[in-house]
C-alpha cells in the first residue's frame, strides 16, 4: 500500500485483483453466465447525460438525506455482500465501522463471516439493515429475524431474486469454497448452514443455496415475514413496474432496484435503465433505492435524478476492504462522496432535493446509418 495514490474506485479494484487469491477475487467480481448484464450495469450510466444548470450559488452544499426516516450524511449506502473476511480479517466489522464513521447505512448479508451481534457491538450507534433469504427451514429464518431485531437492526432487506442461484462460470471453474478457517457466522458452526459452502465438486455456494433456500418463494412469504416482525421490509431484486406494484399491494416499506450485482439472470436490464419505470409505478408511495454498477459521484447524481432515494455500493466496498480494512472502506466512501458533491456543484445543485429528473437525459448511440 505504501506509495500508492488511490484516486478512484477502479484503483481499489486493481489492488484487490493483484492481492486477493484468485478464487476470492473471482467470487466477488464475477457475474452470471457471459456477464452481459455485469458489463451493462456500468456501461448503462454512460447513456445518461447530465444537463447542468449554471450561475447558481453552490458555495454551500448539503448532501444529507434520510432513509426510512433515519438521517444519513449522503445518499450512498453499503449493500450486503457475503463472506467479507475473505477480503480482510476484520470483515463485516470493519465495513460497519467505516459506514458508521461516515454516518451512512450498512446492510449486513445473511452470509456474513461476522455475526449480527459482533457487527452491532462494533459500533452500536451505526445504522444497519439486515439482508434476509427465506430458508426452507422457517424456524431458522425466524430466528435470524429475531436476532436482527434484538441486535438493533432497523429494517429487513428481503432478497427476492434468488429462488435458485445463478450460474457463475468463475465459481464453477474455481470450485469455489469458503476458506476452511471461516464460517457463516450467523449460523451454528455445527450445522450445514455454516459449513455447506465447503464441500462440493462444483460451486460450493451453488450447492449450499440449492440445499437450503426455498425455491417456492412467493408473495405469501412476504406476508408471513410481515407477521413475524415489526421491522420495515424492503424488497431487494425488483426490476419491473409489475413487481413494484405487487410489492405495494403487500405493504412493503421500500424497493431496492437490483439485479443482484448481475449475478443471477444474465441478460436482464441494467438497474439504472429500469429505475424510472419502478419509480413511476410506485408514484411516491414508498422509497426506491438502486444498486448495480455505481462507481462514481456522477453515477450517484444520475440515479438520484431518476428517482432513487439513495444508492448502495457492493463491490467498491469490498475493494476498499481488501485495500486497507476499515480505513479502505472509509476511503472509498469518501472518494465517491466527494465526487458526488463536486457533481452537485457543477450541475447547479446545493441539496439532494435540488436533483430533479430534468437534470439528466438518456442518449442513444444507435444512430441511423444513412
Amino acid at each position: 500500500m505504501a506509495g500508492q495514490t488511490m484516486v478512484c474506485v477502479d484503483d481499489f479494484e486493481r489492488f484487490a485483483q493483484k492481492h486477493l487469491a484468485r478464487n476470492v477475487f473471482d467470487y466477488y467480481r464475477s457475474g452470471a453466465n457471459l456477464e452481459e448484464t455485469l458489463k451493462d450495469n456500468r456501461e448503462a450510466f454512460k447513456r445518461y447525460k447530465i444537463r447542468p444548470r449554471v450561475l447558481r450559488d453552490v458555495s454551500h452544499r448539503n448532501l444529507s438525506t434520510t432513509i426510512l426516516g433515519e438521517k444519513i450524511d449522503f445518499p450512498i449506502c453499503i449493500a450486503p455482500t457475503a463472506m467479507q473476511k475473505m477480503a480482510h480479517p476484520d470483515g463485516e466489522i470493519a465495513t460497519a465501522k467505516a459506514a458508521a464513521k461516515m454516518k451512512t447505512l450498512m446492510c449486513l448479508s445473511s452470509w456474513a463471516t461476522c455475526s449480527f451481534e459482533e457487527v452491532a457491538e462494533a459500533d452500536p450507534n451505526g445504522l444497519k439493515w439486515f439482508q434476509l433469504y427465506i430458508y426452507k427451514d422457517r424456524e431458522a429464518t425466524a430466528q435470524l429475524v429475531r436476532r436482527a431485531e434484538k441486535a438493533g437492526y432497523k429494517a429487513i432487506a428481503l432478497t427476492v431474486d434468488t429462488p435458485i442461484l445463478g450460474r457463475r462460470y468463475a465459481d464453477v471453474r474455481n470450485k469455489f469454497q469458503l476458506p476452511p478457517h471461516l464460517s457463516l457466522a450467523n449460523f451454528d458452526n455445527e450445522d450445514k448452514h455454516a459449513t455447506g459452502v465447503k464441500s462440493t465438486n462444483d460451486s460450493g455456494l451453488a450447492a449450499y443455496v440449492a440445499s437450503l433456500i426455498d425455491p417456492s418463494l412467493n408473495w405469501e412469504h412476504v406476508e408471513w415475514l410481515k407477521s413475524i416482525t415489526k421491522l420495515p421490509i424492503v424488497v431487494k431484486g425488483i426490476l419491473t413496474a409489475e413487481d413494484a406494484l405487487e410489492a405495494l399491494n403487500h405493504g412493503i416499506a421500500g424497493i431496492l432496484v437490483s439485479n443482484h450485482g448481475a449475478r443471477q439472470l444474465d441478460g436482464v436490464p441494467a438497474t439504472i435503465d429500469v429505475l424510472s419505470e419502478v419509480v413511476q409505478a410506485v408514484n411516491g408511495q414508498v422509497e426506491v433505492y438502486l444498486d448495480g454498477g455505481v462507481r462514481t459521484g456522477t453515477d450517484v447524481l444520475k440515479a438520484i435524478a431518476l428517482g432513487a432515494k439513495c444508492v448502495f455500493l457492493g463491490r467498491p466496498a469490498l475493494w476498499g476492504l481488501a485495500y486497507n480494512g476499515k480505513e479502505g472502506v472509509q476511503q472509498v466512501l469518501q472518494i465517491i462522496k466527494d465526487e458526488f458533491s463536486l457533481a452537485m456543484a457543477l450541475s447547479g445543485c446545493c441539496t439532494v432535493s435540488d436533483i430533479k429528473p430534468s437534470l439528466v437525459s438518456r442518449h442513444s448511440y444507435d444512430w441511423c446509418k444513412l
